[in-house]
């Protein structure tokens, strides 16, 4: 009983620091987090005005943050294993407040390319950012793992109002030098959020990122190249590139298209950040129930709902509408693909995998976010919507055929 009651003692401590760091951190998550929504809010449309005769570059700088996404994913990992994640979370949150400043005097000084260097720095503090759910997942116990990420991804949806609202109380602060008082409102909002990071007593990662792991481990090429894998990482990267392609082009396409208020755009970007993070509560429960290949098959059915309520016409809800499908469709197919590229390999194999499918997938994302910008001016609303239905359908052929291999090698 001695024994017993020292070890329960002992859990129970272990618990009660998890809980405190992911608490933190989820309030870190929250704040943080709202750097992608104000970014996507109005990122698109200064840039459309900051350019001249040829409107085609406006995405150029929603190109720049999810550029500074990937190189974020990058160089958090480097940071967490020479400084600790605490030290590395909290210079992210700083170059978040950087690259608003930059931002902001780039808008001052109508430099079009300065401003997309901005954001670009802004990317990279979104790219630490989204380690944060790593953290929390590793500070908990196993069993407290699952409510440990639900607590991040409520952050998320906080995030989701709050980056939006934030938009709509600065983006006049300065007038007549729209939406700089909005990029400025990155430092207050990342001070903060070093202030929360400062009180975290996260274990130190570095010893544990130089011991090797036990077992076979196979060659990446011979991981990369079988069919589970690759059909989660096309889906997945296919889910991600098409949410991005649309969601870039919608505020310009509303603003700047269809002659609706800055505000209306933002408070659509609301809808579908809150429809891509809210989902996230069950949509792990529906992956363990119905598996993970029919749940990105309903992601790439929402997916093209969306395009068909988003050609049905230009009034405000068709884009609302079309915005919160966006959002659901991506969250089921995104988690969903990601479940089934972890099922395709090992345990000691994972950073070598993810290293890989995170370079293919941002430099993907971010030609995507750069590509919406010349279809709408080339084209129009209509054909960013369009290109859903190709990817989609050659996504569910990939995922049919993978169902097929399956059933065969379980016969």
């Amino acid at each position: 009983m001695t024994l017993q009651a020292g070890r329960a003692q002992d859990m129970d401590h272990e618990l009660r620091g998890a809980r405190r760091d992911v608490y933190l951190l989820t309030a870190a998550q929250a704040i943080l987090g709202t750097i992608g929504p104000i970014v996507f809010s109005v990122g698109g449309v200064a840039g459309y005005q900051l350019l001249g005769a040829d409107k085609s570059l406006a995405t150029a700088p929603l190109t720049g943050f999810n550029v500074g996404v990937a190189l974020g994913a990058v160089f958090v990992a480097a940071a967490s294993r020479f400084f600790g994640r605490k030290l590395a979370f909290i210079a992210g949150a700083a170059l978040g407040a950087v690259g608003g400043i930059l931002a902001a005097y780039a808008l001052f000084l109508a430099d079009f390319w300065l401003f997309a260097l901005g954001l670009c720095i802004a990317g990279v503090a979104g790219g630490f950012t989204q380690k944060l759910r790593f953290a929390a997942a590793d500070v908990s116990p196993s069993f407290y793992k699952p409510r440990a990420i639900s607590w991040i991804l409520a952050g998320g949806i906080v995030s989701a109002v709050l980056g939006p609202q934030l938009v709509i109380l600065t983006k006049d602060m300065l007038a007549p030098v729209l939406f700089a008082g909005a990029f400025l409102a990155l430092i207050p909002t990342c001070l903060a959020a070093i202030l929360i990071l400062a009180f975290l007593k996260l274990p130190d990662q570095r010893a544990a990122a130089f011991q090797s792991q036990a077992g076979p481990v196979r060659p990446l090429s011979e991981i990369v190249l079988t069919q589970r894998f690759l059909t989660g990482m096309i889906c997945g990267i296919s889910t991600y590139a098409l949410m991005t392609f649309m969601m870039t082009g919608a505020p310009i396409a509303m603003v700047i298209g269809c002659g609706f208020p800055q505000d209306l755009a933002t408070l659509g970007i609301q809808w579908h950040v809150l429809a891509m993070f809210a989902p996230s509560f069950f949509t792990g429960m529906l992956v363990s129930r119905f598996g993970a290949e029919k749940v990105v098959a309903a992601g790439l059915v929402i997916l093209m709902a969306c395009a068909v309520v988003a050609h049905a016409g230009i009034a405000l809800w068709n884009f609302w509408g079309s915005l919160i499908l966006l959002g659901a469709g991506w969250n089921f197919g995104f988690i969903g693909a990601t479940a089934i590229v972890a099922s395709s390999y090992r345990p000691q194999e994972a950073d070598k995998v993810q290293g890989f499918h995170d370079i293919i997938l941002f430099a993907t994302v971010a030609f995507a976010s750069f590509g919406s910008g010349k279809v709408l001016t080339a084209y129009g609303w209509d054909m960013l919507n369009a290109a859903v239905w190709p990817v989609a359908i050659l996504c569910l052929l990939l995922l049919f055929f993978l169902f097929v291999a399956e059933k065969r090698r379980l016969a």
